[in-house]
């Protein structure tokens, strides 16, 4: 007789931190950045995906972090692509999106004390469409 009953073990939810370095690049003479991949947990052990952006500019022949922007997955559908990115690397349509968008929109705050909403808001657009390309 076929069953019609499934049967799933709970045990206690494990999430493990970590970040991952998934992109370097150096878009123009001057700039580099950097993209990880993080996830982190909450207190009941549900993962945090994050995609990280790291922006560096040459001064005086050193490479120095001039933007900082970390973008926390705001539905299951871009937890699940930033997790994919993990798994599977950046896609070309979203480094693209990285190299021409999110760099772009950061260098337009580099060495603002205060980050202007439209600015702000530019960077969070650029990294949602960068998530969420080919998703």
């Amino acid at each position: 007789m076929p069953s019609n009953i499934s049967v799933v073990p709970i045990g206690k939810k494990i999430c493990k931190p970590f970040t991952l370095d998934v992109m370097v690049l150096s878009p123009e003479a001057g700039f580099k950045f950097e993209v990880m991949v993080e996830r982190s947990c909450t207190p009941d052990a549900d993962p945090i995906w994050k995609l990280v952006f790291d922006l560096f500019k040459e001064v005086e022949g050193k490479m120095v972090q001039v933007v900082h922007v970390s973008y926390k997955a705001q539905t299951p559908v871009e937890s699940k692509a930033i997790q994919k990115m993990a798994d599977a690397g950046i896609q070309p349509a979203q480094a693209s999106a990285i190299t021409s968008g999110v760099f772009a929109a950061s260098k337009k705050v580099v060495g603002k004390k205060k980050v202007p909403k439209k600015d702000s808001d530019a960077l969070l657009n650029a990294m949602s469409t960068a998530v969420s390309i080919g998703n």
